[in-house]
């Protein structure tokens, strides 16, 4: 055998080991699997399942994912999405948001094989967004799991199963990653167009469009982590859902499902922000520095401010030491706190600061 041939089988040779060699540890070792996680099919009896996927997550809970119509004068004015989060002897409860089914005169849950269930709501609260649906336990194929917002971490998967558009899209799933935690998301409240209210939501990249309001946003266990609450509209922006988280949605819901009222203690002023000074005709001189906070435009007789060293013209910048920067933060700030606490307000007037304790009063 000449030097030519020699060489030519052995660089043949090789090769022909080295792919040996190499296949022997991708198929012996996880290495292949973890590189092609997301692609590879696996055959299982006659099920072919995608690694990755979430089919399985989305079927242990996909049957308490129910679609809320909500009636006025016997047509269908709004729909949502609600989710089964527990039974009893008798009946199943949904949780919800609050605008889904607010002024609804009937509500009808349109479960996963599309049987249809007459709801009673039980309580619902606008400012906490959220409202909690009774129906006869017969309906209730499962339940969702409740888990753990602060568990999980920036860039996990998270999905949501839900109604957008309505009726003919019910049951759509979709998913993405978790965007952020803490979110800070000021909303109205009611029929209002000003921002009333902040909210520390969830924030997530799943599509989360018209209908998916009050349906859960999961983790990949299939565990419920939040309340699909609201969608940051706006045309240069895509991609920003926002969910409530479920610790807070569940620190409520013994009073949402007893039908009581939440008592949101009230300070006992009219207000406006320190922003909105400049379109009143008659503004309010504030010290310069100061370009946030709220003015007492008037105190309540009777209330708690009234009682306290608040003045009509000073500007509140803080409660108990929190930054209060408009009327929607001091709400947030105020109502972290029940009817008979006390609170401290740091406020400024004249260009001093003050303070001044207030024993929070109930609202009407």
């Amino acid at each position: 055998m000449n030097k030519n041939v020699k060489t030519a089988v052995l660089i043949v040779s090789s090769f022909v080991i080295g792919a040996i060699l190499t296949f022997s540890i991708f198929k012996f070792t996880p290495i292949m699997d973890s590189m092609l996680k997301t692609t590879v099919l696996k055959e299982s009896g006659k099920v072919i399942v995608e690694d990755g996927s979430l089919a399985e997550a989305v079927d242990k809970v996909y049957d308490a994912v129910v679609l809320i119509q909500s009636y006025q004068q016997d047509q269908v004015a709004s729909t949502g999405t609600g989710f089964i989060y527990k039974t009893d002897n008798q009946h199943a409860y949904v949780m919800t948001n609050h605008h889904v089914i607010d002024e609804a005169e009937k509500v009808v849950l349109v479960l996963s094989d599309d049987e249809e269930a007459t709801g009673k709501v039980l309580g619902s609260d606008e400012y906490l967004d959220l409202a909690v649906i009774q129906m006869d336990k017969k309906y209730a194929k499962t339940t969702a799991k409740i888990g753990d917002s602060e568990k999980m971490r920036l860039g996990d998967t998270v999905f949501t199963i839900g109604s957008p558009l309505g009726y003919s899209y019910r049951g759509s799933v979709t998913s993405g990653r978790l965007s952020g935690k803490d979110r800070m998301v000021s909303v109205s409240v009611g029929n209002s167009s000003s921002n009333d209210w902040v909210m520390r939501v969830l924030q997530t990249d799943a599509a989360i469009n018209p209908g998916n309001s009050g349906g859960p946003l999961l983790n990949a266990n299939a565990e419920v982590i939040g309340i699909n609450s609201m969608k940051l509209v706006q045309e240069e922006i895509e991609g920003m859902g926002f969910a409530i988280p479920i610790e807070y949605a569940m620190s409520h819901i013994d009073s949402l499902e007893k039908g009581e009222k939440i008592e949101w203690p009230v300070l006992g002023i009219n207000m406006i922000d320190v922003s909105s000074n400049s379109r009143y005709r008659n503004p309010y001189r504030i010290a310069d520095g100061i370009e946030e906070g709220v003015i007492v435009v008037s105190l309540v007789k009777g209330s708690a401010a009234a009682s306290s060293d608040l003045e009509e013209g000073d500007v509140i910048v803080a409660i108990n030491g929190e930054k209060v920067s408009s009327s929607a933060y001091l709400r947030y700030e105020l109502y972290k706190y029940k009817v008979g606490d006390e609170i401290e307000i740091t406020y400024n007037r004249d260009g001093k600061e003050r303070k001044t304790k207030v024993k929070l009063s109930k609202g009407e």
